[in-house]
């Protein structure tokens, strides 16, 4: 059963295809479900929200019975009932047959997600909230038309964004990118038409989790010459506020054309900081 919620979002109940591993810290978990030819979105940055039932559970528990009052409904529920609830980005999106993959970020001591999406097994169960509507306000990264050089930021759990918006960009395209992991084995081919220079960071080397390793290295950077820049950074939240201030209060770039979002905060649960929001 699904339920239209505020246009152009709608919920997809979904199952566990397959998954695979890309690394130490990252797996990608592949859903299929027949409510997905109704899925429509352009990718890039696409911000889907995603319900996950504790264990023992066989599915989420979501009243979307009551419509528009879910979330009311939801937030009603008792702890160990209310389905988990988290922000990730769509990586892909295929037809024929219709499946989405999410990649999700491997953490030590693991959260509910985290858990739950290193025991995934094919035939789980999950309920996605996600687009109707392939242009939709969940798509944060939209560079001006007179953009002349993209340059973006991001941790392992922006991984998903910065890909697809780099496989989704032209050829003729300028992009200047840093991305920061955890460990060497995190690091993904990066697939593009795009004239693109990605710099891998790798904070087993030296940096701390939650420590934007790109900062020291963007103050020593040149950043090839343009006359209209646009920058997309997101990750954790004062690692993007610490680079925003950088490019907008050091570099001088136009804070219109500075995209910022802080996926995560270190020390916080998600729903912490919905809290906090």
């Amino acid at each position: 059963m699904t339920t239209a919620v505020a246009a152009p979002f709608r919920f997809f109940s979904l199952q566990v295809v397959r998954t695979r591993r890309l690394g130490p810290s990252l797996v990608r978990v592949t859903f299929g479900g027949p409510d997905l030819h109704a899925f429509h979105s352009h990718g890039r940055d696409q911000s889907l929200s995603l319900f996950l039932p504790h264990p023992g559970q066989p599915g989420p528990a979501v009243p979307i019975e009551l419509g528009d009052g879910w979330w009311q409904g939801w937030r009603e529920l008792p702890d160990d009932v209310r389905a988990v609830m988290r922000s990730y980005t769509l990586r892909a999106l295929r037809r024929g047959p219709d499946e989405i993959d999410i990649d999700f970020a491997l953490h030590t001591p693991a959260g509910p997600a985290s858990r739950w999406a290193s025991h995934a097994t094919p035939g789980d169960r999950v309920l996605l909230l996600g687009p109707a509507i392939a242009d939709n306000r969940a798509i944060r990264f939209r560079p001006p038309e007179d953009t002349d050089l993209v340059v973006m930021w991001g941790d392992e759990t922006a991984l998903p964004a910065v890909c697809a918006t780099l496989e989704s960009l032209p050829a003729g395209s300028r992009v200047r990118a840093w991305l920061e992991v955890g460990r060497a084995g995190d690091i993904q081919d990066v697939v593009t038409e795009a004239d693109a220079e990605v710099t891998w960071l790798v904070r087993d080397s030296g940096g701390t989790e939650g420590s934007p390793l790109a900062l020291d290295i963007l103050r020593d950077t040149r950043l090839p010459s343009a006359e209209h820049p646009y920058v997309w950074i997101a990750g954790e939240s004062g690692c993007v506020k610490a680079l925003r201030r950088h490019f907008v209060g050091e570099r001088g770039i136009d804070r219109r054309r500075v995209t910022f979002v802080g996926y995560w905060r270190q020390g916080m649960t998600e729903e912490q900081l919905r809290a906090s929001g």
